[in-house]
């Protein structure tokens, strides 16, 4: 089978293009025909080895010391169950799923073999093969997120990259919650941020919000762009800042967490039992099919051309997502 092969830490072109064995599923694995995958924040961080100077040496002991330890990256994808191992009771053979492979990688092929406990449901009918690739990462961190920060119905959001893969999801997530929602962004995405339901948009470019004298419920920080001490002046008394970088947010979380009622969250969504990420896959998938949310992707690449779709991610100006077709991906 074709796979995208990374040997070495570096720019794009460490990405090779190969032929390797076809894998069998164990007794509790299925074995997945990969339509779509895509590529997110993270792959490209863990191909170049970029993360921060305070997490180095963790990091390089998780992810690899001299290469990536797994050598497909890759953690969304959409495809069909070619067979199941004789122990799988959750799905069988043809079933149409999407999901994430959490901490591990390997979507970056056109077969993958994965645990049926894995984080994996049944793909929404409404959806595209490459729709519902986008789905798991960004709409499993917003969800988590909005709860973990307790949003209700009436509270006024704020979410901050909200044309990004996570930031999407989170204003229609929090639309869905009933929350009065502010999206901030560049001036490009404007109408995009509003076509999803902000009932305001910001445009970075010309505005500070944490200036406008306005105050939220929530500020959601997708991108890890505003920290705590920047946003606490434009939260409620009782206001919740959350991160989705995380890192920068511990120490703030800590001291507030003590001593003041304005909080700064620190969670990780793939950092609790499988069931209950799949539950939240379950329910991203009720809402679609309801046609609450969507998926927002900006640009599709073939397999063949993962190393460029990388060099696009990098940048870090996509809207929504980057999506990865494969070529048997002909089925709707």
């Amino acid at each position: 089978m074709k796979a995208i092969v990374c040997t070495k830490y570096g720019p794009p072109e460490v990405l090779e293009l190969k032929e390797i064995e076809k894998p069998t599923p164990k007794d509790n694995e299925i074995l997945v025909k990969v339509y779509a995958t895509t590529v997110t924040a993270a792959d490209f961080r863990i191909r170049s080895f970029t993360v921060p100077t305070g997490v180095w040496l963790p990091a390089r002991i998780a992810l690899g010391i001299r290469k990536p330890k797994k050598a497909i990256l890759g953690v969304e994808l959409a495809g069909e169950i070619e067979s199941v191992g004789k122990d799988v009771k959750l799905f069988r053979k043809d079933d149409r799923v999407f999901g994430s492979t959490g901490f591990g990688s390997g979507t970056y092929a056109e077969y993958i073999c994965l645990p049926e406990d894995r984080t994996l449901a049944i793909k929404p009918a409404n959806m595209t093969y490459e729709e519902a690739a986008a789905v798991p990462v960004g709409g499993l961190t917003a969800l988590h997120f909005l709860r973990k920060g307790n949003i209700q119905s009436g509270q006024k959001v704020l979410i901050y990259g909200a044309s990004g893969s996570v930031g999407t999801y989170a204003v229609q997530l929090a639309k869905y919650f009933g929350a009065e929602v502010t999206g901030v962004c560049s001036t490009t995405n404007l109408e995009l941020v509003k076509s999803l339901g902000a009932d305001m948009v910001i445009d970075y470019t010309k505005e500070d919000f944490t200036k406008n004298g306005q105050t939220y419920d929530i500020i959601f920080d997708t991108v890890g762009k505003r920290s705590f001490s920047l946003c606490k002046g434009s939260l409620t008394q009782k206001g919740v800042y959350l991160d989705a970088a995380g890192v920068a947010t511990i120490f703030p979380m800590l001291w507030t967490s003590m001593f003041g009622s304005k909080k700064a969250i620190l969670t990780a969504t793939y950092v609790r039992p499988a069931s209950e990420i799949t539950k939240d896959l379950i329910f991203l998938k009720e809402l679609i099919e309801a046609g609450k949310i969507k998926s927002v992707i900006d640009r599709r690449y073939p397999l063949e051309q993962t190393a460029e779709a990388h060099r696009y991610v990098e940048k870090g100006h996509k809207k929504g997502n980057v999506v990865i077709t494969l070529e048997h991906n002909n089925k709707a």
